[in-house]
């Protein structure tokens, strides 16, 4: 017996040893096999989503529905929601414990876009389809600017793809008139804009049109009989789909659309008002601040701003900053003297800081970017300054497009901060380098997050400073201004969507805190109107990463390096601004064990 029960015992713990270790050899394939799960619906997602959105596959180099438009009508609107729940579900379904870090946030960050996605769906925006910044209207005009133009084949997608369009149009009308029905309109001041937009691009006509610029120059690979047949089926397939197309769509929102507008310019007047502004914020911001935060905010940055002008205009001789701003607006010196002049100072301080990068950089785009104006026919109405991503495949370079309409109303002194926001070190290193994270899926390589991207761009502004430019007072100027501008949207939306403000309250707040142009002043009050909280999302973005850049300094002192804390904000991809909270909390207490560990000192246990 004795004998028989030592055995047991010897037995017993080799037995338990056998079975650990056949469970972790179960678990391998188990974890190896989750993985693959996951990788393969992201890619899966990702396919949905070119197919559904081909306009934005082609922005993005992929040719294989170039050929295509998306399904905007109601039904597709209700097929893609369903799709996104189905997407949910599978995707909440996988386990990721044991996944490496990179792969849970992938995970996360799906989970949560296809979440706020079906959260959004009760305020059926796309209802609301036409506005005089991003109607649709514009959109079409211009594809001639991303699509690709290198083949036959190319140039053949997208005649049938004019031959779509009345297609397209039509169902967006469709959608407007739903919204009707459910008391889902834009303002009708805004409405009103729409027809001379449409006015303005079927003004030139032929192979003037805007549809028609691909024929202007033709790759050498192209045959003369090629292009010859190229041409004439493209200005046919302008003269006989796109034009009708336009005209149909100016007479609806002239006769019957527009004159539907709603009266009040703030999102409360629409169904559901406080819920869609709760909404818009969180999308915009990433974050849980309410409009009345949001609001005190504003106010706070607002006076900041007017005091460190004020210092700035006690050094420049003036006695208050209604002296400064008017000696700035009457000096001809001031203002640009062509749209040229415009686009050639943008280049020169973008030019400039890419000679600075490498000391705040050790990671840099490899894709070069071009300055370009906006097209004409949406210059009136549009931003004075927007970045355009480049293709990954580097077969399109990034865009920043000026606004060079009314060149002589604009003031030069915030062009150099500008300049930096939307080129570099801002909008176009920033995207860029997303791009090019190979290790990532494409999903988080193109993901957009306007709190992290306007608040990386706008924190551009001031590493110019950092590195020793706006060496011109009256740049630093614009600097400020810029600075107070992005208070100011922090006071003005809030007040127009969550205190009922008027569209003159907003325009007179405005002319009370700064000097911005009018032509700028007229164009941003509208965009506020139709773009409710995106506004909010560059202080918002830009405080987050001053403020995590200041904690990191403080953890890690003299050993704090600035170029390596860029590389990591910049090293994951847009993020949701909690997400990149813990990130760079995380690379700083990693920094702060690697000294104590270097220099010898026992590293906390965690």
């Amino acid at each position: 017996m004795y004998g028989l029960t030592r055995i047991n015992l010897i037995l017993i713990p080799l037995f338990l040893v056998c079975l650990r270790l056949a469970a972790a050899q179960a678990e391998e394939p188990s974890l190896a096999a989750r993985r693959q799960a996951l990788k393969a619906l992201i890619n899966e997602h990702w396919e949905y989503t070119m197919r559904t959105a081909p306009e934005y596959a082609s922005m993005l180099g992929d040719k294989r529905y170039n050929d295509q438009l998306s399904d905007v009508s109601a039904g597709a609107v209700r097929r893609d929601q369903d799709a996104t729940r189905r997407f949910l579900a599978r995707f909440r379904a996988i386990d990721t414990a044991g996944f490496p870090e990179q792969e849970q946030l992938n995970r996360r960050l799906m989970v949560r876009q296809l979440e706020l996605s079906i959260a959004g769906v009760p305020f059926k925006d796309w209802e609301m389809p036409i506005d005089q910044m991003n109607g649709f209207h514009l959109g079409a005009a211009q594809w001639p600017t991303f699509l690709p133009f290198q083949t036959v084949n190319d140039y053949r997608d997208y005649i049938v793809r004019l031959h779509k369009l009345p297609r397209y149009f039509d169902q967006e009308i469709a959608l407007t008139k739903q919204g009707e029905r459910d008391g889902l309109m834009p303002p009708k001041f805004l409405l009103e804009k729409v027809p001379a937009q449409i006015d303005a691009i079927l003004a030139a006509t032929g192979a003037d049109s805007p549809f028609a610029a691909p024929l202007k120059k033709f790759p050498a690979a192209i045959g003369a009989v090629d292009q010859e047949a190229i041409r004439k089926e493209t200005l046919a397939a302008i003269q006989n789909s796109v034009v009708p197309a336009y005209r149909r769509l100016r007479e609806f929102v002239r006769d019957e659309y527009a004159p539907k507008g709603r009266a009040e310019p703030g999102v409360w007047a629409l169904p559901d008002g406080a819920a869609r502004y709760a909404y818009d914020l969180r999308t915009f911001t990433t974050t849980n601040l309410t409009p009345e935060a949001l609001h005190q905010l504003g106010l706070q940055q607002v006076a900041e701003y007017e005091a460190e002008e004020m210092a700035l205009a006690t050094r420049l001789g003036f006695q208050d900053l209604s002296s400064l701003r008017a000696a700035v607006k009457a000096d001809p010196k001031r203002h640009a003297q062509s749209g040229e002049e415009i686009l050639a100072l943008y280049r020169k301080y973008i030019d400039q800081m890419y000679l600075k990068l490498p000391e705040l950089f050790t990671r840099l785009p490899k894709a070069r970017m071009e300055v370009v104006p906006v097209e004409a026919f949406r210059a009136k109405e549009a931003a004075p300054a927007a970045y355009t991503a480049g293709a990954p495949d580097g077969s399109r370079p990034g865009r920043v497009e000026v606004n060079t309409y009314d060149w002589q109303e604009r003031l030069t002194t915030d062009f150099e901060s500008t300049a930096y926001h939307e080129g570099v070190p801002g909008h176009h290193l920033q995207i860029t380098i997303a791009q090019e994270l190979t290790d990532l899926p494409m999903f988080r390589r193109e993901a957009f997050y306007s709190a992290y991207q306007e608040g990386w761009a706008l924190y551009a502004e001031r590493l110019g400073k950092d590195i020793g430019f706006y060496q011109d007072p009256y740049s630093n100027y614009g600097r400020i201004e810029n600075e107070l501008w992005r208070a100011v949207r922090l006071v003005v939306d809030t007040g127009l969507h969550a205190k009922r403000w008027s569209r003159q309250q907003v325009v007179d707040y405005f002319h009370a805190h700064t000097g911005v142009a009018e032509v700028d002043v007229q164009s941003e009050t509208d965009r506020y109107i139709v773009l409710p909280g995106q506004a909010l999302a560059y202080k918002a973005g830009q405080l987050t990463i001053l403020r995590l850049r200041e904690r990191a300094k403080a953890a890690l002192g003299d050993r704090f390096d600035l170029r390596r804390f860029h590389d990591e904000v910049l090293g994951a991809g847009a993020l949701p601004l909690d997400v990149l909270e813990e990130r760079i909390d995380a690379w700083t207490a990693a920094q702060k064990t690697a000294q104590s560990v270097g220099s010898g000192q026992p590293s906390a246990i965690r």
